[in-house]
């Protein structure tokens, strides 16, 4: 499994448009190979940021997204609503005995 963990930070204003637009983004998610799951995390503390933890089957296939996402309308209708651009991370999870 590939924690994949995505870093939005959306223009004051365009919140409410934005946390629609980014649960689209996800349900889409839904649709393709190697998807297991995710979870959209709201920064109490700083209006219009989100963190959504995303698991993968395979690495490969969290990449396939990305060239998807350049045809996506809802991709396309959510960038103009971002303060700055967004952060990604592929993770594993730390399996060293404690």
């Amino acid at each position: 499994m590939v924690p994949v963990v995505w870093d939005t930070w959306l223009k004051s204003g365009a919140e409410a448009e934005g946390f629609q637009l980014t649960r689209q983004v996800w349900s889409d998610r839904w649709s393709f190979d190697g998807y297991l799951s995710h979870q959209i995390l709201v920064d109490e503390d700083a209006p219009g940021h989100l963190i959504a933890c995303a698991q993968w089957q395979r690495r490969e296939e969290a990449e396939a997204v990305l060239a998807k996402d350049k045809g996506s309308e809802t991709i396309r209708q959510r960038t103009p609503l971002l303060a700055r651009p967004r952060e990604r991370w592929v993770t594993c999870e730390d399996r060293a005995a404690p």
